[in-house]
């Protein structure tokens, strides 16, 4: 199912204009689908050994305490979320964190938070934020970004579309999506739309955590949900037949990890340490082993706002 000329416009343009804050990645599973690490997870990334070429590049200032902390809001399954014991961030994010903290020879530290408090954290809660964000113009004066993957969005429905949905017939429909995600400012434009046209508002339901949005949908509290495809997918996947796409991907942007901005040096380092990975095989194989392959790159770069579609 096609996404109309007027949206894909419309969901060009919020990309292109979101506030900084409200510009990020936004996923959802029912906690009650979230597996545990697959089992060739925990080798690949305990396989990986430091290079010290590519440590030394790191500033002395993230290095003296002998940890990586990566600032994540773990409930963005497959990316990041809670491992069944409720406490271990896992996820194909996770294990690319994990991975770089070794080649760094550092010790991986994740530190959960709110997706919009990582942001404006990094560079002093956090040495980097490695949370599902997404690369836009509108926020390059709030970090660094180091893209190391792909990726779209995607609407969802329950199986078999019940309400008969299109992309271009939400009006007057409930959309769910996470707070202050791009997905929320792509669904606000999208009902000022509506409205214009005389339409019914969208009823949008917006969540401070991922992990309500599909079961909202699943359930039938909510119409549609919209996420970044990896994890919209993956609820998809995780739901025993209750959910379905809705259309197709749209808007693929670069999947980064954050920096602070004018640290171009930690910058370089998360560069070249990603690119070591997927140069050696580690980054394909952490892809793979949570079914996320299809948004995989072969170079890392920093900044590469030219690459937002």
């Amino acid at each position: 199912m096609k996404i109309s000329k007027s949206i894909k416009v419309v969901l060009a343009s919020v990309c292109a204009t979101a506030m900084l804050a409200s510009v990020a990645a936004c996923g959802t599973t029912d906690e009650s689908d979230q597996s545990s690490t697959p089992k060739s997870s925990g080798s690949i990334t305990s396989s990986v050994k430091k290079d010290p070429k590519i440590a030394a590049m790191l500033p002395d200032s993230i290095k003296k305490d002998g940890k990586f902390t990566v600032g994540t809001s773990p409930d963005y399954a497959p990316a990041e979320f809670l491992d069944k014991d409720g406490k271990t961030p896992i996820g194909y994010e996770m294990d690319m964190a994990k991975a770089i903290s070794a080649v760094f020879g550092l010790k991986f530290d994740p530190t959960s938070a709110e997706f919009d408090s990582i942001m404006p954290g990094v560079g002093s809660k956090y040495d980097v934020g490695i949370s599902g964000f997404t690369m836009d113009p509108a926020r390059k004066d709030a970090g660094e970004f180091v893209s190391f993957m792909n990726e779209g969005a995607t609407f969802v429905v329950q199986k078999g579309n019940p309400k008969k949905l299109t992309t271009d017939n939400l009006c007057g429909h409930s959309v769910a999506v996470q707070t202050g995600t791009v997905h929320e400012d792509t669904v606000k434009k999208l009902s000022t739309q509506c409205t214009a046209a005389g339409k019914k508002a969208i009823d949008i339901q917006s969540m401070k955590e991922q992990t309500v949005v599909a079961t909202n949908v699943s359930t039938g509290k909510a119409d549609a949900f919209v996420a970044d495809s990896p994890v919209s997918g993956y609820a998809v996947k995780k739901s025993n037949g209750s959910l379905e796409f809705l259309g197709k991907a749209f808007n693929l942007t670069p999947e980064a990890v954050v920096v602070k901005k004018g640290d171009m040096q930690t910058a370089k380092a998360v560069q070249a340490a990603i690119q070591k990975l997927i140069d050696d095989g580690t980054y394909m194989k952490i892809l793979k082993s949570w079914g996320s392959e299809s948004g995989a790159v072969k170079e890392a770069k920093i900044n590469n706002y030219e690459d937002v579609k």
